[in-house]
């Protein structure tokens, strides 16, 4: 795998320094008080740059205010410590605050955690986004040199019957949570509509990137998952625009949905900006359906 940040600018190459560093720091802080033997043992193996950063055609629109996300892979050496809730929240938190509050990040990190075995698994079985990283990334930390294993060829017609099964279930439960909310609408539960458009989102992005790369985190949180999304299809980028406060606003009451709109008493949603997300999810779910179609109506 590459090594070499020269395409970078040099803040870029600090500031994943600084990435690197704050890893390793929360994840040494996680396992400082373990006691089981294998935990003890855990270890990072690989701290990757992939995507946009890694290829060299990242976005910085200050303008629009688009900003390409940092796209990072952790592999370690246990599949147990790859669990992202109970090992990694702490780092996501972490960096986070670094770009949102201290500002000392330009662009967002978006965080991926895999095993090894997992890795060199998927490698055998020749998923794209798991040769990609392998193609396309650069290694920021690794610990020896053991390499992963070489990928082996996709087999195109299983992955083709993959990918139609994915779009008809994932594109379908997205607009049936998209009708959901249309009814909440109608009946002034503005909370449940909120709650329902966020996992009809959820689930449009998920569709779209198991159709492209057969592969999709484990996540909730709708900014990692439209981080990586928009870098594999970009024509989903103006969907969702972040050049005014109100637009920013209403993405920020969807992320927030997941959660606050089901058990906070404290979350308040307006009719305007329900019917704002409403019409930004109906263009997402026609622009999802014609990057799969497109997708489809070829080999996977």
């Amino acid at each position: 795998m590459k090594t070499d940040l020269d395409h970078l600018p040099e803040e870029k190459r600090c500031e994943l320094k600084r990435v690197v560093a704050i890893i390793f720091a929360e994840f040494e802080d996680v396992l400082a008080l373990a006691t089981q033997g294998w935990k003890r043992q855990g270890r990072i193996m690989k701290v990757i740059l992939y995507g946009s950063h890694a290829r060299g055609d990242w976005v910085a629109d200050p303008v629009g205010g688009y900003y390409s996300d940092y796209d990072i892979l952790v592999v370690v050496n246990d599949e147990r410590l790859a669990d992202e809730a109970e090992y990694w929240g702490k780092t996501k938190d972490h960096l986070l605050r670094e770009y949102d509050i201290a500002k000392r990040l330009s662009a967002p990190v978006g965080l991926a955690i895999h095993s090894m075995a997992d890795m060199n698994f998927q490698l055998s079985r020749g998923r794209p986004f798991f040769v990609d990283v392998v193609r396309e990334g650069i290694v920021l930390y690794e610990l020896g040199t053991q390499p992963f294993e070489p990928p082996k060829p996709l087999d195109t017609g299983l992955a083709h019957i993959e990918a139609e099964h994915h779009f008809k279930q994932w594109f379908a439960s997205g607009s049936e949570f998209l009708g959901l909310a249309k009814y909440a609408m109608t009946q002034g539960w503005n909370n449940r509509a909120a709650f329902n458009l966020h996992q009809a989102t959820e689930h449009f992005y998920h569709a779209t990137l198991l159709v492209l790369k057969l592969y999709a985190p484990k996540s909730h949180n709708l900014n990692f998952l439209r981080g990586r999304a928009e870098d594999v299809a970009r024509d989903l980028i103006p969907i969702w625009p972040r050049d005014t406060k109100f637009a920013r606003r209403c993405f920020e009451l969807l992320q927030q949905a997941y959660v606050k709109a089901r058990y906070s008493p404290h979350y308040i949603i307006r009719d305007v900006e329900l019917e704002w997300l409403l019409q930004r999810v109906e263009l997402m779910q026609a622009e999802v359906k014609a990057i799969c179609d497109q997708r489809l109506g070829g080999v996977a």
